[in-house]
Formats: C-alpha cells, sequence, structure tokens
C-alpha cells in the first residue's frame, strides 16, 4: 500500500471559544486533485491554513510525506506548494524577480534557481512574460504567476485556495486546464465554494460545513448523493397523464414545453421497467427514457443540513 502524502487526524481549531473547524480527517494517497468543498466560512481556509503551516491547530496533527509539520515545519513544508485565496504578489516586481525571490525563499539551491524558474514558466505559460511587472499582468496571468510560485521548487502537495475567484470564464477555463495538468504530475488539493469549480476539476470530493467533513467520496458519488426521483419520457403515442399517474408509485406526471412527459415517483428507480413494459403492452411507443439527477444545489443543501439536525 502507498504511504500518504499527506494525513491530517482528528485536526480541529478554535478561535476564542468558537471551533472554527472540528475532527477533520484527510488522507491522500496518490496524485491527482482532491477537492475541498463548502459554503464561505464553512472552515476550508482554516483547515488549508493549518496544512500549510500559516496556522497552529488547537488539536490533531497534519503529516507530509510522513513528516509531522508542527513538529519538523522546514522539513515539511518543503514539500508542500500553497496558494492562498489571494496570491501574495509583490506588484512592483517584475515575473523573474518574483520568481527568483520565491525560488530562494523554498531554499532551491542558486545553481538550480534559473532552470526551476524556467520550467514553473514555461508549465504554467508565462514564459513570455518574464521581465513584465506584475502590476500590468491580467487577472488570469497573475493567478498563473502564483501557481507558478507554488510548484517552482517541485512539492509532492500543492494546495490551492480558490484559484479561480474573481476570473472571467475564459480564464478560469485556462486555470482549470492548467490545475489539472498539475494533477497528473502530483497531489493537489482544491479549494471551492463553487459547486461547478469542483464537479469539473476534481477527482474526488470532501465537503466541510460548520467545521466538520459532511461528505467523502468521488465526483460521481457527490453528484449521485440524493437517489433520483424523477425522470422524463418520450411517446409517439402518448397516453393520457391519468394512465401513467395510475401506476403504483408514481405521484405525479406532467407535459414539459417540449413535447416530454416528466413522471415523479416515490418508489425505487425499477419503476422505468414497468413504465418500458407498460408502454409495449398498450402501444405508447415509448422512444426514449431518462432518469433525473438531482441539481448540484440540492445535494449540495441537503450535506449542508446534516450538520444543523
Amino acid at each position: 500500500m502507498n504511504k500518504s502524502i499527506v494525513k491530517i487526524e482528528h485536526l480541529s481549531h478554535r478561535y476564542s471559544t468558537a471551533w472554527a473547524i472540528k475532527d477533520i480527517n484527510l488522507d491522500i494517497r496518490h496524485k491527482g486533485i482532491t477537492g475541498l468543498l463548502g459554503s464561505n466560512g464553512a472552515g476550508k481556509s482554516t483547515t488549508m491554513n493549518i496544512l500549510c503551516g500559516v496556522l497552529n491547530q488547537t488539536e490533531g496533527s497534519v503529516l507530509i510525506d510522513n513528516i509531522n509539520l508542527r513538529e519538523h515545519p522546514i522539513a515539511a513544508k518543503k514539500l508542500i506548494g500553497f496558494l492562498p485565496q489571494n496570491a501574495p504578489l509583490y506588484l512592483d516586481l517584475t515575473v523573474d524577480e518574483y520568481l527568483t525571490h520565491c525560488a530562494h525563499m523554498r531554499l532551491i539551491p542558486k545553481d538550480r534557481i534559473k532552470a526551476a524558474m524556467t520550467e514553473a514558466k514555461e508549465r504554467c505559460g508565462i514564459a513570455h512574460f518574464s521581465k513584465r511587472l506584475l502590476k500590468n499582468l491580467s487577472g488570469g496571468y497573475k493567478q498563473r504567476v502564483g501557481i507558478a510560485q507554488a510548484i517552482i521548487h517541485k512539492p509532492k502537495l500543492v494546495v490551492l485556495d480558490e484559484p479561480t475567484n474573481g476570473l472571467d470564464p475564459n480564464q478560469i477555463a485556462e486555470v482549470r486546464l492548467l490545475i489539472k495538468e498539475i494533477g497528473e504530475e502530483r497531489s493537489v488539493i482544491f479549494s471551492s465554494h463553487i459547486l461547478s469549480e469542483v464537479q469539473a476539476t476534481c477527482d474526488t470530493i470532501k465537503m466541510i460545513e460548520q467545521g466538520r467533513v459532511v461528505f467523502t467520496g468521488t465526483v460521481n458519488d457527490f453528484n449521485n448523493y440524493i437517489a433520483p426521483n424523477s425522470m422524463l419520457l418520450y411517446f409517439s403515442n402518448a397516453p393520457e397523464l391519468s394512465a401513467l399517474k395510475a401506476i403504483p408509485g408514481i405521484t405525479g406526471a406532467l407535459p414539459t414545453d417540449n413535447g416530454w412527459l416528466r413522471l415523479h415517483f416515490d418508489a425505487a428507480p425499477e419503476i422505468a421497467e414497468t413504465v418500458v413494459e407498460l408502454s409495449a403492452r398498450n402501444g405508447w411507443k415509448l422512444r426514449e427514457i431518462q432518469l433525473e439527477r438531482s441539481s448540484l444545489e440540492e445535494i449540495f443543501a441537503k450535506l449542508s443540513n446534516k450538520v444543523k439536525s
């Protein structure tokens, strides 16, 4: 079995008398992108600040490649690349000046700094802006520079806090693709409160609400967290709605604007087989049937309510 790249055990932190996070656990043993999902104020940034050594936790432990972050902070931080929500850019420096500064901070040997900078710039698509002042870059390219400083020392773990925040749709698509490429080579933790961003970018999801973990699983597990309770059907010889409503387990039948029918049910999804059999028997000529998945917002809401019940 592969050893953990990052292992968080029973992590808790308290500001004054209020707990920001409570009993967070995380174990990553592979490359890829883990999404840390949660609404604003859920505890994501606190978790990542502790994970990256910016904040000391009240309870629990963080191990990076089996190195205890609190006991051996320098050794552990050498293995971490971090882009906080507001990229720590010095806007009066050029891209090269800034990345040289970051390389020194990362304790990269002087004779390897130039090669490390070149590789990071090429990976992030900013080589042609080497002499450009950071304040003269667009938001998307500033974010690319922020990602470049996070990977310049080739860390095993890259932590990105809301990396697409404030970007336009084209910039989001570009940064998302860059993050996916990084995830092919190393472990990435991607934090966001935007459901569609996590769904489009991540392989697995860990959701935090009110400082507690309410979901852990794959993106597919998340998408199917709530079992479907409606289906869309298209008939060439559609029956009367009353005939469909009479089927045991069907709770409602309504026409849609495009000629389909929507059935709501409270039975198992196998109800679709019953509808297919009845269609063949009665000559309804069923042409297409689709189970409807719950929306991401519905799933998010249901998971959020876990901590309130």
